[in-house]
């Protein structure tokens, strides 16, 4: 036994010695000291020896164990540190090569409608007024006159976090924030994610971009409401803008409305985006309910008002001709890099 101890500790004398790598090294680490390696059966052969010899052979096979650990260690350190300096100095700089073009980062396609969407609004005297994206029952929907009833409260469109608190299902949630803060007039505009429990399709997502509008104060009309919303999508577009309107329900707005431009693709001759109608779809809106002015302390006899909101990536498919919302949450630089 003593001799093969001897034996092995001249071999791996010579294997370290002769190791010009750290590949070599690392390859040595496994033949002595892997589960199948010649140190582990002399471990292993303890069995066959005298039991008064035992602890003395024990002693030396486990002396011979950490110095092959710890000579290997010291060697791999060593050609590592040899390596390391060795691709240091062999790199060089050529100055007059040509620099590397750097490539800046860009505002999300969204994010860029979006800004741009709000200093439109602001242009035409709005104020932006945030409202928090957890927001409570009350201010998602029970200020907004939306009966206990609704489908829209349920869990199947909701994201409920407790049974008082949710993520905002929609912007217009500013509204009753509006009523308790301020006095008329009130002129906002309330840009934000926001959250509904839907299936993901090429038309609707989980998480969208909404810009609600509010404009609240003595003797505004409908016709108020009228004018904002074409010139607003007269600028969102770049062109003059024929709108018309159908009647809708939200529970908020009274009456509600839907409302349509003439496809700007087609100028209403009737293709693909619009569906070979001649218009499209772009937002929701109506004169404030009285019961909602009522909620928030005013007197509907005295004080009326608008509001109307839509999606971001509505707008940004429709100016762009894009079909499928989960291209701005896919991350694909083909796609985002069209808009920068």
């Amino acid at each position: 036994m003593k001799d093969k101890i001897y034996d092995l500790q001249k071999k791996f004398e010579n294997d370290i010695v002769n190791a010009k790598s750290v590949k070599e090294v690392e390859q040595l680490k496994i033949v002595y000291l892997g589960r199948k390696s010649p140190i582990q059966a002399l471990m292993n052969g303890l069995r066959d020896a005298k039991p008064e010899d035992r602890p003395a052979i024990g002693k030396v096979i486990n002396d011979l164990k950490e110095e092959v650990s710890q000579k290997l260690s010291e060697k791999l350190e060593s050609l590592t540190q040899q390596e390391l300096a060795g691709r240091i100095e062999g790199e060089s700089v050529d100055v007059s090569l040509p620099g590397r073009r750097s490539f800046f980062g860009r505002k999300h396609p969204i994010i860029q409608m979006l800004d741009e969407t709000i200093d439109i609004l602001i242009g035409m005297g709005f104020s932006v007024k945030y409202s928090p994206e957890i927001e409570s029952e009350y201010y998602n929907y029970g200020g907004l006159n939306y009966p206990p009833d609704h489908p829209a409260r349920d869990m199947q469109d909701t994201f409920y976090l407790s049974e008082e608190y949710l993520l905002r299902s929609h912007t217009t949630s500013i509204q009753q924030h509006m009523l308790e803060n301020a006095k008329p007039p009130i002129r906002i505009i309330s840009p934000g994610k926001c959250y509904r429990n839907e299936t993901i399709t090429a038309r609707s997502h989980v998480f969208f971009f909404q810009l609600d509008v509010l404009y609240i104060d003595k003797n505004v009309t409908f016709a108020d409401l009228l004018a904002t919303k074409e010139e607003f999508f007269t600028k969102v577009f770049n062109q003059k803008i024929e709108m018309r309107v159908r009647p809708s329900y939200f529970p908020f707005v009274e009456p509600g409305m839907e409302v349509d431009i003439r496809c700007t693709c087609c100028g209403g001759k009737g293709c693909a985006v619009c569906k070979k109608t001649g218009w499209l779809e772009v937002s929701g809106a109506g004169m404030v309910h009285p019961n909602v002015l009522k909620a928030g302390g005013l007197d509907p006899e005295v004080y009326s008002g608008f509001a109307w909101g839509g999606g971001i990536e509505r707008l940004f498919m429709l100016r762009h001709g894009i079909k499928d919302i989960r291209l701005f949450t896919e991350n694909d630089m083909r796609f985002l890099s069209q808009f920068n």
